[in-house]
Formats: structure tokens, C-alpha cells, sequence
């Protein structure tokens, strides 16, 4: 009898083992997706201001009460914009030609996230991702300085 109550003893702890080891898991996995999507976010944010510094090229702009980052290029004669934002639960992008009458709606989703606004400083911009694990980001736009 008393083995058997050992035996039992061990199994149940077995068990509170391991579920309480699932629960952490699971945990931890749901945390470290939340870190990736916004280090994905920043990231890309990051690469694409790397990409298209030039002299004049990127500003911080207002459309309809949502903060822009835009990239201005003339292209083949042609003026094209692209527009980095956050709007309806994610961040998108647009790349159209200035005059197209195209907007924030128009754009491609890019990574969802809870808020993004930008600020410049000068040369500076301040890149701001909210939520639980938004960040900051804090980018010198090199292009185009003579000194």
C-alpha cells in the first residue's frame, strides 16, 4: 500500500512538472515572438533610412494626423515618393509617384504593431514604436553633410 502511494505521489509531481514547464514555455515563446516583431520592425526602419539617405531626400511628414516617413526621389524624370507609417495596426509602406492622389490606405502592410511615430531633429531622427515591447531608435541621417 505504501508503494503504491509513492508511486502516486511521484506520478502526480511528474505531472505538476510538467505542465507547469509547458505553461513557461509557452511563455517565454509568446514574449520572444513579441521582441521579434518589433526588432523586425526597427530594423527594417533602419535599413531602409540607410538605403535612401541622400541630400534632401528623407523628412518627417503629416498626413491625416499619422506621422510619415518619407523618401523623395526623381526617377526616369518622374517624382516618387515612399511612405514608411503606421496605420490600422501595422506598419506599411507606399511607393507611388508624388501626383498619383494615392494615400494611407493605399499602402502594404509591412509588420503589425500597436503605434509608430517618427521625429527629425535636423539630421537626427527619432524612430518611436509603441507597446509593451516597442523601442526607440535613434538614426543620424549622414547624407549630404559637407563639413
Amino acid at each position: 500500500m505504501s508503494y503504491l502511494l509513492l508511486f502516486l505521489v511521484f506520478v502526480l509531481c511528474g505531472i505538476f512538472t510538467i505542465l507547469a514547464g509547458g505553461k513557461v514555455y509557452v511563455n517565454m515563446n509568446s514574449r520572444r515572438a513579441e521582441q521579434y516583431s518589433s526588432s523586425v520592425a526597427l530594423h527594417y526602419i533602419a535599413n531602409q533610412v540607410r538605403q535612401g539617405d541622400g541630400e534632401d531626400i528623407i523628412k518627417v511628414i503629416e498626413a491625416d494626423g499619422t506621422s510619415i516617413l518619407e523618401f523623395e526621389r526623381n526617377l526616369a524624370g518622374a517624382s516618387y515618393i515612399k511612405w514608411i507609417y503606421y496605420y490600422n495596426g501595422s506598419i506599411r509602406e507606399l511607393f507611388t509617384r508624388q501626383d498619383s492622389g494615392m494615400g494611407l490606405t493605399d499602402g502594404i502592410p509591412i509588420v503589425e504593431c500597436e503605434g509608430l511615430s517618427f521625429m527629425q531633429n535636423g539630421r537626427l531622427l527619432i524612430v518611436d514604436m509603441a507597446g509593451k515591447e516597442g523601442g526607440r531608435l535613434y538614426l543620424y541621417l549622414r547624407s549630404g553633410d559637407r563639413n
